[in-house]
């Protein structure tokens, strides 16, 4: 048997009380997309309360969609064990479902703020990437989220770390370390809407935010499709994937029909000036 060094999944166990690193990172990836957030509204000259008081709603409502999503599919397992709905620790977050409730409350908050949606979606399009990359290394931790089958060679030819390849080892096995993949390519999609939306000189209002849905959807696809835990809707048919490909059909149509049927304010339209 190999000597493998595994991550223990909690971070910090006081009498009753256990704190799992899963939870850590998510709430860090939280934590510096909404820094990030606010940095960028204050440059937009939104009021600064918008996100502080919509982020009170979206954060509990994204949870709850994410796990009403995952169980949701996975119904046959928690009707015979309705305790573990409510496990979250150990994981069983779908992004995809806390990305529908956080348009939704988006959506309602805006409404009744009277503020445009698309202002808002594009300010917080680079956190939530940003966000989702961080969140991937809590899959990491759990050793969920992973690929086929592979060798120790193999993944010490792509020169990663000995503690990502050892927390690799699962069951007696290699893994495809799918939530790293995953992970870096929502981390250059950071890295792009940050960049597009600098330099993009005729950037309309919504266009951060659908590329951010494309984007992230197309890496999500393929990612899916080497992954041995997806989500199924029927025995070939993985939903991240037909969920993805909706997305990604959805954005592109919303980019060009707003465009043919608007006149769209540009997204720098009222930044202030220094």
């Amino acid at each position: 048997m190999e000597d493998i060094n595994t991550i223990d999944r909690i971070a910090i166990e006081v009498g009753p009380f256990t704190v799992y690193w899963y939870g850590v990172i998510i709430g860090l990836g939280i934590l510096i997309g909404f820094l990030l957030v606010t940095k960028e509204s204050k440059k937009t000259g939104m009021d600064h309360n918008v996100f502080p008081d919509l982020l009170i709603w979206a954060i509990p409502t994204s949870i709850l969609f994410a796990r009403i999503y995952y169980v949701s599919f996975e119904w046959e397992y928690y009707k015979e064990n309705p305790l573990d709905i409510i496990a979250v620790w150990e994981g069983g977050i779908a992004i995809h479902g806390a990305l529908i409730g956080a348009v939704l409350t988006t959506i309602i908050y805006c409404y009744k703020k009277g503020i445009s949606f698309w202002k808002v979606a594009d300010i917080a399009a680079p956190s939530l990437i940003l966000a989702q990359s961080i969140g991937r290394w809590g899959n990491f931790i759990n050793q969920e989220a992973h690929g086929t089958q592979v060798s120790r060679e193999f993944l010490e030819s792509m020169f990663l770390p000995d503690f990502i390849v050892d927390q690799m080892f699962i069951e007696g096995n290699y893994y495809h370390p799918t939530f790293l993949y995953e992970s870096m390519w929502n981390l250059f999609g950071f890295i792009v809407l940050i960049t597009i939306r600098k330099k993009f000189t005729k950037l309309k209002q919504g266009d951060v935010f659908l590329t951010y849905l494309i984007w992230y959807s197309t890496g999500r696809f393929f990612v899916e499709g080497m992954r041995t835990d997806s989500l199924m809707l029927t025995d070939s048919i993985r939903v991240a994937q037909l969920i993805s490909l909706l997305i990604i059909g959805i954005a592109i149509f919303l980019m060009y029909y707003r465009r043919k049927k608007y006149r769209l304010e540009p997204y720098l339209h009222n930044y202030r000036r220094h």
